[in-house]
């Protein structure tokens, strides 16, 4: 749903507006909205059995750094190019809000995830431990988004349910709605058939390029500490362009230069 209100930058560069869009608001308990507005599909638990992921092709651009070069046609993969931009409604700080995610080019990177609906049962022990941890994001200049199909309304009751109750109370990120599915659609995760998003998550770069996605069934869920190290990669990769981060990785670590010949002082020392 669009609003008339405009998005504000502020100072600390939390791309939000200075006013609500709307007044807090208190909603009916969370029981009875879900009783009469949500319906988890039959198949919620069940696994979806095929997934065909766009082909990349790498190409060694120099000796010393390697390349993403997305192939061109209709199979654009989402890595290596740029993020599809949206403005959406949602919920923060129990307000409604406007998110437009090209307002954090040049400024932040942006985690975005995708979750399948509010009220079920994964997701809750996904937003939350995000939300834990997001102190960790802030300090890599990171903002955090949770997408889903639901209204901000919907949000708005699963914020304000207890976490003892399978809601999420106070969360220090922004949950977008995407109640046209145009978002989860755009960004390769809805599930045509269900109405409803697998479990993917992004890293985008402060100069709006995608440098990670990864996508998981509705039954599992994801790794703070995983989004974390990946982030970390990142970063590191691209202040230092002339190395590479071998698997499992992680800040303090000794990397690899992609040439045939240096790459072996890492190999001899592990």
């Amino acid at each position: 749903m669009a609003c008339s209100v405009p998005s504000i930058v502020s100072s600390n560069t939390r791309v939000f507006p200075s006013k609500p869009l709307t007044p807090k608001a208190s909603l009916p308990p969370a029981s009875g909205l879900l009783s009469k507005t949500l319906a988890v599909p039959k198949s919620f638990h069940g696994l979806r059995r095929i997934f065909h992921p766009p082909m990349v092709s790498f190409l060694r651009s120099s000796r010393r750094s390697f390349v993403v070069n997305a192939l061109s046609g209709s199979e654009v993969p989402l890595v290596g190019n740029l993020a599809p931009d949206f403005e959406a409604e949602a919920v923060f700080d129990q307000e409604f809000i406007k998110v437009k995610l090209s307002d954090y080019i040049g400024k932040k990177y942006v985690i975005l995830f995708f979750y399948p609906l509010d009220f079920t049962f994964v997701c809750p022990t996904e937003i939350t431990a995000f939300s834990d941890r997001y102190s960790e994001f802030e300090k890599l200049n990171t903002e955090i988004l949770g997408v889903s199909i639901d209204s901000v309304f919907s949000h708005l009751a699963w914020v304000q349910t207890d976490r003892k109750s399978g809601g999420l109370g106070d969360l220090k990120y922004p949950l977008i709605s995407d109640v046209t599915k145009s978002i989860s659609k755009s960004y390769g995760v809805l599930i045509p058939d269900q109405g409803i998003a697998l479990r993917g998550l992004f890293i985008i770069d402060k100069e709006g390029v995608i440098q990670h996605s990864t996508i998981n069934n509705l039954a599992i869920g994801r790794s703070v500490d995983e989004t974390m190290r990946t982030l970390q990669a990142l970063q590191y990769v691209q202040e230092n362009p002339d190395e590479v981060c071998p698997a499992g990785w992680k800040p303090g670590e000794k990397s690899m230069k992609p040439d045939p010949k240096l790459s072996k002082e890492y190999f001899a020392a592990i």
